[in-house]
């Protein structure tokens, strides 16, 4: 069963592959698997929650261990998925967190687990993480300014987000990865010190462009700080140059960083320009919700539901069915091109990132 703004509909089944891996009608193929487990965050951050008043999905509804490993094992085994990665919302909302990597690990050994976290609480369960098998760990870090970390995350947590990096460092998850927002007018002078502290701290960071997916619906474009501006502002500072690196899906364009006139490498870093330059024809993600329902794109209008298979007698095959059909209907691109955004056609998804799941 799939689910566009809330209205049961029928997905259209033409076509769909009966095995294999999930493509869809452009000839991607997802390999990287994204579950939410939480639609809950500790932090209120401006692009991605309003100050008060979201309404969270009941306990009920959201997967349970043995469901989250299931599609995973689904993935895996079925898809040839290469990689789980752990969202939220903010996956440390989950006492249980622990559990569900050790289950995924038990059940497929050696398969990599990683995490997209704010780091709030990541101090005291970084070794616990590790220990229960989790193998990478992004981090968001917008800002070191505390005041303005106050203002964007609307919580005075700064300090609990460095400590957090520090200690999955040191538990063994490096290099720690970083994502880092800018929001005109707030931050979005701090590309180049965010670069140095994270070089000096040998972490890699990314700059993500501000997306449409604001519970508020305050996006504009003109508030966007683009990947263009970004690489400009750290040009200022730094020498640029491509890593010829092969992409193989990633979202993240990543550069080679030099000190100015320097010739050593000091890292990388990325940019992921969803908006101004899409990768979408090299898309190569899948994702689940925290009440399991896939979603083929970001910015999609569409869900399928999983949980009722899940919770029913249903095989593993009719789950993998319902999912590659799912996918099948992935649309060609998310129709955030300049053309799109600027005409009154684009319409931002209802739901908030949070409740996506990244």
């Amino acid at each position: 069963m799939s689910v566009f703004l809330g209205v049961p509909q029928a997905l259209p089944a033409k076509g769909v592959p009966d095995h294999g891996p999930l493509a869809d009608r452009f000839g991607r193929v997802a390999t990287d698997l994204r579950i939410s487990i939480t639609d809950k965050c500790n932090l209120r951050c401006t692009y991605c929650m309003p100050a008060e008043g979201m309404a969270w999905l009941p306990k009920t509804s959201l997967m349970a261990t043995d469901e989250i490993v299931r599609l995973t094992r689904i993935a895996a085994q079925e898809f040839g998925v290469k990689e789980l990665r752990l969202t939220g919302g903010e996956p440390l909302i989950r006492p249980d967190l622990e559990d569900i990597v050790a289950a995924v690990t038990e059940a497929l050994p050696e398969f990599p687990v990683s995490m997209t976290t704010n780091g709030i609480g990541l101090a005291q369960r970084a070794r616990g993480l590790v220990a229960a098998g989790l193998t990478r760990v992004n981090v968001s870090l917008d800002t070191l300014c505390a005041e303005t970390y106050e203002k964007l995350a609307r919580r005075n947590k700064l300090s609990e987000a460095l400590d957090g990096v520090a200690a999955a460092q040191d538990a063994g998850l490096a290099p720690v990865k970083l994502n880092a927002v800018l929001m005109r007018g707030v931050n979005d002078r701090e590309a180049p010190d965010l670069l140095r502290w994270a070089l000096d701290h040998q972490c890699s960071l990314r700059f993500i462009e501000q997306m449409p997916l604001d519970a508020d619906h305050g996006w504009t474009r003109t508030n966007m700080v683009t990947a263009a501006e970004i690489r400009e502002q750290l040009s200022e500072h730094f020498d640029l140059s491509p890593d010829e690196t092969p992409r193989n899906g990633a979202p993240a364009e990543k550069m080679l960083v030099r000190e100015r006139g320097g010739t050593d490498v000091l890292g990388t870093v990325g940019i992921i320009a969803s908006v101004t330059e899409p990768f979408c024809a090299d898309c190569t993600r899948t994702r689940i919700t925290a009440e399991a329902r896939v979603r083929s794109c970001l910015f999609s209008h569409h869900e399928t539901d999983l949980m009722q298979l899940l919770r029913s007698d249903a095989t593993d095959q009719d789950i993998a069915q319902r999912w590659r059909a799912a996918m099948w209907v992935k649309p060609r691109a998310h129709g955030m091109d300049h053309a799109g955004l600027d005409s009154e056609d684009y319409v931002q998804p209802d739901r908030s990132m949070s409740a996506i799941g990244g």
